[in-house]
């Protein structure tokens, strides 16, 4: 890793532009509808009652898998998403142009073998108003990049999960098809759709994106704390532990404390695997 390079990198505005259409192909990919008869989850995916899944957010005006620049000196091959922040200012409009502005915030170096995080955020700016509809943060884990010789900084405290049975539990169930229909909203990696490419990876089979694992989190929120009312879903915090294969189970288990909740999420199909872990939801 290059940190200078990294420090130095400047990412230009990206506008977005996006239709109906891709609102509703979005909430299709989380598995919206798949009771047809379901008139809660069809106001996402049906365009005369549509409303734009919060989650929608951490895909517009994403600057793509940009640690590849040779120039950074990145080892892309083991960099692993660790955590995604959402915080939701103004509803999403359901089409529009919105501008991704994306800025590196900082680099914590864990030593020599333990690997590098770099803390990435970006607004999303409503390009008609100006208004700032969003801010979206992630981390991202370089296993091959510690030791560079830069400070080891803390990261946000995660959200702990309180001591007790949860006060409510959504299983959700995923197609085997679920990764092919969420690659259309703009993540074409492979490793979604390529078995041979999945096995180089070290997976039997394709695995589901681990933003639409995300994606399915605020869908359980919705259904669960929020009776399907888009609005009522204000921010949305995880951790990602391990990947959901397609046509599994993933029972999110959630603990509310009037506007706040907690939440994590299981794959009963292979011994209540912990997938996602800390998630935090922020209601209106």
């Amino acid at each position: 890793m290059d940190i200078e390079a990294l420090n130095n990198l400047k990412f230009e505005d990206l506008e977005h532009d996006y239709t109906k259409r891709d609102t509703m192909l979005y909430a299709l990919g989380l598995g919206f509808g798949d009771d047809p008869m379901d008139e809660d989850e069809l106001t996402y995916v049906y365009e005369e009652t549509l409303q734009a899944t919060p989650s929608m957010a951490v895909i517009l005006g994403y600057p793509g898998f940009w640690v590849t620049d040779p120039k950074l000196g990145i080892d892309w091959k083991k960099v692993l998403h660790g955590e995604q922040w959402l915080d939701i200012y103004k509803p999403l409009p359901v089409e529009g142009k919105v501008i991704g502005r994306t800025r590196i915030e900082k680099v914590s170096d864990k030593g020599e073998g333990k690997g590098a995080v770099i803390y990435l955020s970006r607004d999303i700016i409503d390009a008609a108003s100006g208004d700032t509809l969003a801010k979206v943060r992630m981390s991202t884990f370089c296993r091959g990049d510690g030791g560079f010789g830069g400070e080891n900084l803390a990261g946000p405290k995660p959200a702990q999960l309180p001591d007790r049975a949860p006060d409510h539990v959504c299983d959700l169930t995923t197609l085997p098809r679920q990764a092919l229909i969420y690659r259309l909203s703009g993540d074409y990696n492979p490793l979604h759709a390529d078995p041979k490419v999945a096995r180089v990876g070290g997976f039997d089979r394709p695995i589901l994106h681990g933003l639409a694992t995300y994606g399915l989190a605020g869908r359980a929120i919705l259904r669960s704390l929020c009776d399907y009312d888009a609005t009522r879903l204000v921010g949305l915090d995880v951790r990602f532990s391990a990947p959901v294969f397609p046509g599994e189970t993933v029972r999110f288990e959630i603990w509310q404390d009037g506007k706040e909740a907690r939440f994590r999420a299981l794959v009963p199909e292979r011994d209540n695997l912990l997938v996602l872990n800390n998630g935090a939801a922020r209601l209106a």
